[in-house]
């Protein structure tokens, strides 16, 4: 067996469904026509929020390796062969992050430095008319300066929770995502102590398409969840306000 079919055999310890919108009573009723996989599922919890549904299914690994993926992101052929290939050689790396692009093919600057408030403030909340007086700030907060299409980045301090795959007993020390956050920060505190325990790679050849974005932009309730899950975070990792020191 070729190296790149042992990894994909390796890695492969089964896949779990869940779905925080159907009720237990919904599902019971569901007929055979409706079951299209052999795959477990998991529901009737209603929705728990972003990190507590991931963590179901976190409890339950048993891989080597386990990916969190948002269901709005297109894997490249070969992708999960490379990210896994990659692991395999150095074994240091608990946390990968891929090149993450939009769908006319754009590097989305995903990895991010520590934010101040005032980046989170420009970059969610300001219109883009306004946003161009801070082009220069922006653009260190996005690590535009170091992320590209060649080079592997170590240690980002801040990956995207759209693509995360883990070294399953990485992910198990730092006992999955913190549930207090319902939704939003809960990728940067992962990402944040994940560094605790391993290191952190941006690796640019493992490539991903992101059909999402612009999440701090959605309504009302959805800028009240974004604040907050930054109070949360801000009172475990520390203020920042305006200053560049990260």
């Amino acid at each position: 067996m070729s190296r790149r079919r042992t990894l994909i055999a390796r890695s492969s310890a089964g896949e779990r469904h869940y779905d925080d919108r159907r009720t237990a009573a919904a599902c019971a009723a569901r007929t055979p026509s409706q079951e299209r996989h052999d795959l477990p599922e998991f529901s009737g919890h209603g929705n728990v929020g972003y990190g507590r549904g991931h963590n179901l299914a976190i409890v339950q690994a048993r891989s080597e390796y386990h990916l969190v993926l948002n269901p709005d992101v297109d894997l490249d052929r070969d992708a999960l062969i490379d990210a896994l290939d990659f692991l395999e050689t150095h074994p240091e790396v608990g946390l990968l992050t891929p090149r993450i692009s939009d769908a006319q093919g754009r590097i989305q600057y995903l990895c991010r430095r520590y934010p101040t408030l005032l980046d989170l403030f420009v970059r969610g909340f300001l219109p883009g008319s306004a946003r161009r007086f801070f082009t220069q700030r922006l653009a260190r907060y996005e690590m535009r300066d170091v992320i590209n299409e060649r080079d592997i980045v170590w240690d980002p301090p801040i990956v995207s929770g759209c693509f995360m795959l883990f070294r399953t007993q990485v992910l198990a020390r730092l006992s999955g995502f913190d549930p207090r956050y319902f939704l939003y920060f809960e990728d940067y505190d992962l990402s944040l102590r994940a560094h605790d325990v391993a290191r952190v790679a941006y690796v640019p050849h493992v490539r991903v398409l992101h059909h999402g974005g612009g999440a701090a932009r959605k309504g009302h309730r959805h800028i009240k969840l974004f604040l907050a899950s930054a109070f949360k975070f801000y009172r475990r990792f520390g203020w920042k306000f305006i200053s560049r020191e990260h």
